[in-house]
């Protein structure tokens, strides 16, 4: 340790216990030991040696849960047990929200399919509407094509008929 500038007195502290060997050799226990009592003679603690620090402010994290806490242990009452009725009463509630939830969402798509029923049956009867209305004037059409064919044929047979008389006429 040649040049490292120590003070006469000064003990520089070199060591790394977790990988240095040899402290259970012979007489290093006692070498320790005499380090230390020479230490402690040497260092006379004040009454507060921490009096140049800021007083700690020890509610800093604290929480309101550890606040109660904290007052129940200085009134010196007792931990209160685990309470299953209290559990099952939290577990009732948080089925009952879960439950809540469920029939919100099953409103929701009851909503829904109503909405898309209602829209469907809308452009069903505008469809079936549309379909009568076809019909109706095939049928006219038909009705139309019946009465023309009726009115061919009679004036085929009023031709046919006067032709016949010309024809007789003619002989």
């Amino acid at each position: 340790m040649a040049g490292t500038g120590l003070v006469a007195g000064e003990v520089v502290v070199d060591a790394l216990p977790y990988f240095d060997q040899g402290y259970e050799a012979p007489g290093v226990r006692e070498a320790a030991a005499a380090l230390v009592e020479e230490e402690t003679r040497r260092y006379r603690p004040t009454k507060n040696y921490l009096s140049y620090l800021a007083a700690p402010d020890y509610s800093a994290f604290e929480t309101d849960i550890m606040r109660n806490e904290f007052e129940r242990l200085a009134a010196r009452q007792p931990i209160e047990l685990l309470s299953m009725k209290r559990n099952l009463v939290h577990m009732i509630e948080h089925a009952q929200k879960e439950l809540q939830k469920l029939r919100k969402h099953i409103q929701d798509l009851n909503w829904q399919r109503k909405n898309m029923q209602l829209t469907a049956g809308s452009k069903l009867r505008e469809m079936e509407s549309n379909w009568v209305s076809l019909v109706s004037k095939n049928y006219e059409i038909e009705r139309t094509i019946v009465q023309l064919e009726n009115e061919v044929f009679q004036m085929k047979q009023q031709h046919g008929e006067a032709n016949k008389e010309n024809i007789r006429q003619d002989f």
